[in-house]
């Protein structure tokens, strides 16, 4: 079995940073790609950044300037650095990954429990 648990969030002062942590435990053998979603109430999940295993970061064009992604490999883990954050950044965060499990000859994709953020004053 494979679970992404994510922490941080919480609640958030407008105009300042949060940061997310999410790690992979269980049969992991290789992860190809980790990344972040946000669900807003009564939305669509929406995607906020990807990082491949090399490192390479993309982000969503409405993010740019404001988020971070990084990972480490050793610990299967993937962080999210919100800085400047607005109302509008309320919403439940989600970490994703592409994994290829022990044993199996192709990858699955996995998602954390979510981590909520709240930005309110």
């Amino acid at each position: 079995q494979v679970q992404l648990v994510e922490s941080g969030g919480g609640l958030v002062q407008p105009g300042g940073s949060v940061g997310l942590s999410c790690r992979g435990t269980g049969n992991i053998f290789n992860i190809r790609v980790m990344g972040w979603y946000r669900q807003k109430v009564g939305e669509a999940r929406e995607w906020i950044a990807s990082i491949t295993k090399p490192g390479v970061a993309t982000y969503a064009q409405s993010m740019i300037g404001r988020v971070n992604i990084n990972r480490d490999n050793d610990r299967n883990a993937v962080y999210l650095q919100i800085h400047n954050v607005e109302v509008d950044d309320t919403a439940l965060y989600y970490c994703h990954a592409n994994v290829l499990r022990t044993g199996c000859d192709y990858y699955k994709e996995f998602w954390g429990q979510g981590t909520q953020v709240t930005v309110s004053s």
